[in-house]
């Protein structure tokens, strides 16, 4: 396995975002005197009824169908973890690594991806219906939506909506975004978080820092999930080399280990290495690139990575778990009954927006505020909200 970098001495790196270098907020506000820019986004994210409302929203589970299954709330919590533990090795700035991770789910659909898909769908057809008026044409991207909890939907100040969060944080929320609706977005904020996806450029080391601790987490947790679930089994996962290796190096420390304590030391030592490898990794590209500050690295390719071995071997684990959780007959099945709850909630609301609260059913954009409220629920409010509207018990 490979050996632990020794921590870099105290203070950021010069590549490393510094909030008082700041490309400030889209409100201006006098700053805090107890805290940087960034320690104050985190602050603000964490306070937000959006955040608390991830306690309740899938990550593979559903809700209902344990208490110990990862939420987008204990996710973002590991992925803030990770990012830390590797920002800190790194000397990049550990305040908006974890103001990125905490704020980067939370425009997430209740039932995950199955919700987002489902709201997508019914966001190109909405232009067929009279009562939608002109249809935007964003569609739904669930980070473009976390930017717009952040930007528009809380409400929490008197003088602006959303959080007013810094450049550097929104920049890190939006980690995908559609060719079509960056250009959208560049025509609103030029030069705004959205321009690299039309010019090419990368965004803040931190931010690339947290979409690798966001994969390196979903991996690990999906895995003790998949197994506490029984849909995997150790068995299954010998299949996949990452995995084996570390099982394997287990049992030679420990030759008695089995059931969920193999399982967890297994984990333990994968996620240390990657952790290792993205830092060992990201330093030699650095330093190989020659940046010297953070408006440098937008201008540079991608700087955070892990090695080629280490990249090949979690794609053939992600691949895995795609083709053996994601794509489980037990799981596709409670999908699809997701993806109807969602489809015959956007379609009542758009028909009947009176049963809307008056916030969202009294807005021109029609569509786009069934979205927005859909998009808000919790699974267990989406869940009893359709039983309320349709009769219907669609997770006994």
């Amino acid at each position: 396995m490979a050996a632990a970098t020794q921590p870099m001495p105290a203070g950021l790196a010069h590549c490393a975002s510094d909030p008082g270098q700041s490309r400030g907020r889209r409100h201006p506000e006098a700053e805090a005197p107890t805290r940087t820019a960034f320690q104050r986004d985190r602050d603000r994210v964490i306070h937000c009824t959006a955040f608390r409302r991830l306690v309740y929203k899938t990550q593979v589970f559903l809700n209902h169908e344990g208490d110990l299954f990862r939420t987008r709330l204990t996710h973002s919590l590991e992925v803030a973890q990770l990012g830390r533990s590797i920002a800190r090795s790194l000397r990049l700035n550990e305040d908006l690594v974890e103001a990125i991770a905490l704020a980067h789910d939370l425009g997430h659909t209740p039932f995950g991806h199955a919700g987002q898909d489902a709201l997508n769908a019914c966001l190109k057809s909405a232009s067929s219906h009279a009562q939608a008026g002109e249809a935007d044409g964003w569609g739904f991207e669930h980070n473009l939506q976390s930017l717009r909890v952040v930007d528009e939907l809380e409400e929490r100040y008197p003088a602006f909506d959303g959080l007013n969060l810094c450049f550097e944080t929104r920049e890190g929320i939006l980690k995908h975004c559609s060719k079509a609706n960056a250009a959208r977005l560049e025509q609103q904020e030029p030069g705004g978080v959205a321009s690299r996806f039309l010019s090419g450029g990368a965004p803040s080391l931190e931010a690339q820092l947290c979409n690798l601790a966001d994969e390196i987490a979903y991996n690990a947790h999906d895995i003790d999930d998949g197994v506490r679930s029984g849909l995997l089994t150790l068995e299954q996962l010998g299949e996949v080399e990452l995995f084996e290796h570390y099982r394997r190096a287990a049992l030679t420390a420990h030759p008695d280990l089995m059931g969920r304590r193999l399982l967890f030391e297994t984990i333990r030592l994968m996620l240390s290495d990657q952790v290792y490898d993205v830092i060992d990794t990201t330093r030699a590209r650095v330093l190989t690139s020659g940046v010297d500050s953070a408006d440098a690295v937008r201008r540079a390719p991608p700087l955070v990575a892990f090695s080629d071995d280490m990249r090949q071997r979690s794609q053939a684990l992600k691949t895995f778990l795609f083709r053996n959780l994601y794509r489980h007959p037990q799981v596709m099945e409670t999908t699809e009954r997701a993806r109807q709850v969602v489809t015959d909630l956007f379609e009542r609301y758009l028909n009947a927006p009176a049963e809307l609260p008056d916030a969202y059913g009294q807005r021109q954009d029609l569509a786009r505020a069934v979205a927005d409220y859909i998009a808000g629920m919790t699974d267990r409010f989406a869940i009893r909200e359709h039983e309320r509207l349709f009769g219907a018990v669609m997770f006994p």
